[in-house]
């Protein structure tokens, strides 16, 4: 009985924190594309911004990235989120420079904001899930940074 007793124990508690965790890591994972004007985003543990979000109708997570050029995606996601690979293109990255694929982005939509026609990159030294979203779209936002949120606002207010 107490076996019975100290698994059940342990099994709520890992469940506990298993979630408080999740939430801790990715506090924006409930967004919705959504009409709007702006969007709150909560920093995760980690200090970065990650958010869920569409490409081409078909959920993605990012993360943004202000340092990149341009939306880059995992190689091994283009074809599931119907990319076509274009020309070659050399992207200098945290890890070194990287031979990637150029693409176009038919829609792109996160919180209250879709944007269209996006140049992007598929990299095939991404081996994660997440999209990092770069300047090819957070040029059309406005940031403001308070402690541990950001709040993302369409250039020139709405």
């Amino acid at each position: 009985m107490a076996l019975a007793a100290s698994l059940v124990l342990l099994g709520t508690l890992y469940f506990y924190f298993d979630t408080r965790l999740d939430v801790q890591n990715q506090p924006n994972r409930a967004l919705q594309v959504a009409p709007g004007s702006e969007l709150l985003l909560k920093r995760s543990r980690d200090g970065h911004y990650v958010f869920p979000g569409t490409i081409n109708g078909r959920a993605v997570t990012f993360l943004l990235d202000t340092g990149a050029t341009l939306v880059s995606v995992p190689a091994h996601l283009g074809g599931t989120l119907g990319l076509e690979a274009g020309v070659p293109m050399q992207a200098i990255t945290a890890n070194g420079t990287v031979t990637t694929r150029a693409t176009r982005i038919d829609a792109l939509a996160f919180g209250p904001f879709e944007v269209r026609g996006v140049p992007a990159s598929l990299n095939p030294g991404m081996a994660g899930e997440q999209v990092l979203l770069g300047m090819s779209v957070l040029k059309h936002l406005e940031f403001t940074q308070r402690g541990d949120t950001l709040l993302l606002r369409p250039l020139g207010g709405a």
